[in-house]
């Protein structure tokens, strides 16, 4: 770890720095900058292309070679340059339009209509687009194909566990028999519903002007239609067109997308919780890693600090997201800057999460079912084969099963002879009386094999 990390105030940028460096060229003031360059270009080049304005001729490849280099070849210098910009006026969005003006200088086509870069734009026009644009990589480069290697890994846990009968446990009492991959293929899908969903959430964007409605377009060429110039370009970014707004796009979508995360981190903070119970009854070991400590004192342990990290994590990261999905859609009348500061922190909530991840992951790959433990506690609860009994009393007619069982075990640990005894008094034919003797909890677990196997 180098001087700066250890200096960090925040943890992403010290302690775990190395564990989200993929989201520094996104969420990064570099990042925003990035982002805020392409839309400011591409509007550019649309206007070029497309707008059909006399004081805007068509452009030479070389001439769109040296904006696309700007764009690709965007380095630290050049957004140092551009903070030195806004050190002198005190405008983040100017700055970035007087570093392109900067850089465009001195080439024959592209100084003339240095003027059109940002024309027609409020700064939130191009911060509107930035940020979507930020979410819309985040989402392709970071958040899916880290939750798909959990899902996977999830998966794959589930099926190689699909048989291994285990005891249920409802209100904290033991219960109908399930099997320990069912109870993880349980999470796999609610984990596939939700990332289906952030999948299908349309980020949006807007260009339209100060207060929406194109007013200083519609003035300077009142012969466009910059409507559907705006749906075009805000399209072409792979983005939904927003076609009413104040200045500001509502951040509707961006809610959307975070209450969907918050989704996604509830269902793995219930799983980190029930695994981590699940490991201080013995039901899980954890797969020891030569030379880690697992207490300053007490040599033996093995703490389940991959689960521990990843509900923290997951915990500030909902905070963070919960406050936005309900901040973000509310702004005073047509604007107000409030929202300015918190769409900062969203880099901040999307490391917390994918930090969450990848500390499950981990633990689950250390993860390893105690075979003999699970069986013994099946063994030591006989009565949750008393549903079984009494819904075979029902079909049988046979008079009050439900109340019958109940006297019987309500609050009681029966065991396998007890149980026997009961069936064996009971008026069943005796094929059927003979089922019930084979029954253990350890096969009474319905299709959750099945469903395991199938997910």
């Amino acid at each position: 770890m180098d001087t700066a990390a250890l200096t960090a105030i925040s943890p992403l940028d010290g302690r775990y720095q190395n564990k989200v460096s993929q989201l520094r060229s996104i969420f990064s003031e570099y990042g925003l900058i990035r982002f805020r360059i392409i839309v400011e270009i591409q509007w550019l080049e649309m206007l070029i292309d497309h707008a059909k304005l006399p004081e805007l001729p068509k452009i030479s490849v070389h001439a769109r070679n040296l904006l696309k280099d700007i764009i690709e070849n965007f380095s630290d210098q050049d957004a140092a340059r551009v903070k030195h910009i806004e050190s002198g006026i005190n405008h983040d969005v100017k700055a970035v339009e007087y570093f392109i003006k900067e850089r465009i200088d001195g080439n024959p086509e592209l100084a003339p209509v240095c003027e059109f870069i940002h024309f027609g734009c409020t700064s939130e026009d191009i911060n509107n687009l930035a940020y979507s644009l930020m979410m819309q990589t985040a989402r392709k480069q970071c958040i899916l194909p880290t939750l798909d290697d959990l899902i996977s890994q999830l998966k794959t846990f589930a099926h190689e566990n699909a048989d291994l009968a285990m005891l249920a446990r409802t209100h904290g009492q033991p219960a109908t028999p399930t099997t320990v991959g069912k109870e993880i293929a349980n999470v796999v899908a609610r984990l596939q519903r939700q990332r289906e969903q952030l999948v299908s959430v349309q980020l949006l964007g807007k260009l339209n002007g100060a207060s929406g409605n194109y007013n200083a377009l519609t003035v300077a060429y009142p012969d466009t239609d910059w409507q559907i110039l705006s749906k075009n370009f805000v399209n072409k970014l792979e983005l939904g067109w927003n076609a009413y707004t104040t200045q500001i796009e509502p951040h509707d979508s961006l809610a959307e997308f975070f209450a969907v995360l918050i989704r996604i981190n509830n269902i793995l903070l219930d799983l980190d919780r029930d695994i981590w119970a699940y490991i201080a009854i013995g039901y899980f070991r954890q797969r020891s890693v030569a030379n880690e400590v697992g207490s300053s004192t007490m040599p033996h342990k093995v703490n389940p600090i991959d689960f521990e990290n990843s509900e923290g994590n997951l915990g500030i990261a909902n905070a963070l997201f919960e406050h936005m999905v309900a901040k973000l859609p509310i702004s005073r009348w047509q604007r107000d800057l409030s929202d300015s500061t918190v769409l900062r922190n969203i880099g901040v909530a999307i490391g917390h999460a994918l930090l969450a991840y990848t500390s499950t992951a981990k633990g689950i790959s250390k993860l390893a079912s105690n075979a003999e433990v699970i069986q013994a506690d099946l063994e030591r609860h006989w009565e949750v084969l008393a549903e079984a009994v009494q819904m075979v009393m029902r079909r049988y007619q046979l008079e009050q099963p439900y109340e019958k069982l109940k006297a019987f075990t309500r609050g009681k640990q029966i065991d396998k002879a007890a149980l026997q005894k009961f069936i064996n008094g009971l008026a069943l034919p005796k094929d059927i009386k003979q089922q019930l003797l084979d029954l253990t909890p350890e096969k009474y677990t319905g299709y959750a094999a099945e469903l395991a196997k199938r997910i």
